[in-house]
């Protein structure tokens, strides 16, 4: 049952341009030409970043004078000392934190999906709101798993949309038929709650949560959740996920590759650890017993005496990692989902995802150095101290950037780029050997996006980190 708006190009086969050797060179370079021709504003972009970068490091290799003098006085008075000093024992730690997870991570390998016969029972469980005709195309993928019928079922809840989402749901519903059950929530509760009454519906073994702007490949559901087969301390797994709509702006473009760093390097490291601190939304797996031992204080979780509204993801995961399950990775479970296409979609995303990132590192503090797991727990304590570092040095490191603009600032553009070109060439290369070259030059992109547009993302959401709100949950362009 396929997808009526989704290409099958952009789900089944993901795209690589590598040349492998000579007689590929021509159709690589082709390819490159063809992706000019069709998106002109991109190659511009990706041109004035080279541009930029490479300008900058003629600055710096010019002002080098101005750079010995620089580092001369900035060690004069002992605040600055102690500032180097501080400076560099971080350095040092993300330094051998960045090698330890390269370690991690080559020696990582997803689980291969186990027969029919041993995949378990699985409820699928799609909360929707103001989604319009995406949901159509989740359900419809869903559908279409090579999973044993008889084994899958999935819930769709609307959660009272105020668009056509309902109408979507039910055209899914003739189409799949009874494998399928849709339900409405009277009003709109938030996402958690529509989670919650998926989870008091769902007959399986193991529940599986799957955004309503995703699409999931024929194989993803069974690859993601046999880990649970295979290993009996499984508490929850984490999906890949990959961008969907990179072909119709300029920020998906950059995200497919951050995501692609984020899931298929960083959570690989983490998955060697059993300790993956964030099961994403679009695509999730956990075990009835772990969700059903946690979901009344989950659904009822609170912060600052306020309802939690956000971050149902990664507090989900916090309470699974502290029954004593390990929380996985799998490569091969792909989800590609639908990411924001504008700035002002893309900072508030953030700021969501920072404000849950303080909270859950709060509430993680509460058991990580407890004897929550009999296995040890030194790697998801040094992942937990590295979360924190990012948030207690996002203040510092504000006012140093600040004060550094207004007192050198042709010094800090110039180092500041040369930075970037140097610390993103490993996501540059790590997309290219799995992907695509060409596409993986948007990881330079991105950064000075990063580091210029979003700098103020993790200040704001630590002070805001009370605030309620989704912010990105408005009604969707039809």
């Amino acid at each position: 049952m396929k997808s009526e708006t989704i290409i099958a190009k952009s789900l089944y086969a993901p795209e690589n341009d590598n040349a492998t050797n000579a007689s590929d060179i021509q159709d690589f370079f082709l390819k490159i030409f063809e992706k000019v021709t069709t998106n002109p504003f991109g190659f511009i972009v990706l041109t004035g970043t080279f541009l930029l970068m490479l300008g900058s490091a003629f600055l710096v290799y010019e002002m080098q004078d101005d750079f010995s003098q620089l580092n001369k006085h900035k060690i004069s008075t002992s605040w600055e000392f102690y500032f180097l000093i501080l400076t560099t024992l971080i350095l040092l730690f993300k330094a051998g934190l960045f090698f330890y997870n390269l370690f991690l991570h080559l020696r990582y390998k997803p689980i291969a999906s186990v027969t029919d016969e041993l995949l378990p029972t699985c409820t699928v469980i799609v909360p929707a709101y103001n989604e319009g005709r995406l949901v159509l195309d989740t359900l419809l993928s869903l559908a279409s798993s090579d999973y044993p019928k008889a084994k899958l079922q999935i819930i769709a809840v609307d959660d009272g949309s105020k668009d056509d989402t309902w109408q979507w749901m039910k055209l899914a519903k003739g189409k799949i038929g009874d494998q399928l059950s849709i339900y409405q929530q009277p009003e709109n509760k938030g996402k958690r709650h529509a989670l919650y009454r998926g989870f008091k519906l769902g007959t399986g073994d193991i529940f599986v949560t799957v955004d309503s702007d995703s699409v999931v490949k024929t194989d993803t559901l069974r690859n993601l959740v046999s880990p649970f087969i295979v290993n009996k301390k499984c508490g929850a797994v984490a999906g890949n996920v990959h961008v969907l709509n990179n072909d119709k702006a300029i920020l998906p473009k950059m995200l497919r590759v951050s995501f692609v760093l984020s899931f298929e390097f960083v959570r690989s490291a983490e998955s060697m650890l059993g300790s993956v601190l964030c099961t994403p939304g679009a695509l999730a797996a956990y075990r009835k017993d772990a969700v059903l031992a946690c979901l009344e204080e989950w659904v009822n979780q609170t912060f600052m005496g306020q309802p939690s509204d956000i971050g149902e993801d990664r507090a989900i995961t916090n309470m699974i990692l502290k029954q004593g399950y390990h929380v996985l990775f799998q490569r091969n479970a792909y989800v590609l989902t639908n990411v924001p296409e504008k700035y002002a979609g893309l900072y508030k995303m953030f700021i969501r995802w920072d404000r849950s990132n303080v909270r859950e590192n709060i509430m993680m503090s509460k058991f990580i150095f407890r004897n929550f797991r009999k296995e040890t727990k030194a790697g998801t304590r040094l992942l937990f101290f590295n979360q924190w570092l990012k948030i207690m040095m996002a203040y510092p490191f504000l006012l140093f950037m600040l004060f550094f603009i207004v007192t050198h600032p042709l010094l800090f553009l110039t180092s500041t780029l040369v930075s970037i070109l140097v610390l993103s060439t490993f996501p540059v290369l790590f997309y290219a050997k799995r992907y695509s070259l060409y596409a993986s030059l948007w990881a330079y992109s991105y950064s000075i996006l990063h580091t210029f547009g979003l700098f103020w993302i993790t200040p704001y959401a630590i002070a805001t980190a009370s605030k309620k709100g989704w912010l990105t949950r408005d009604l969707v362009s039809k």
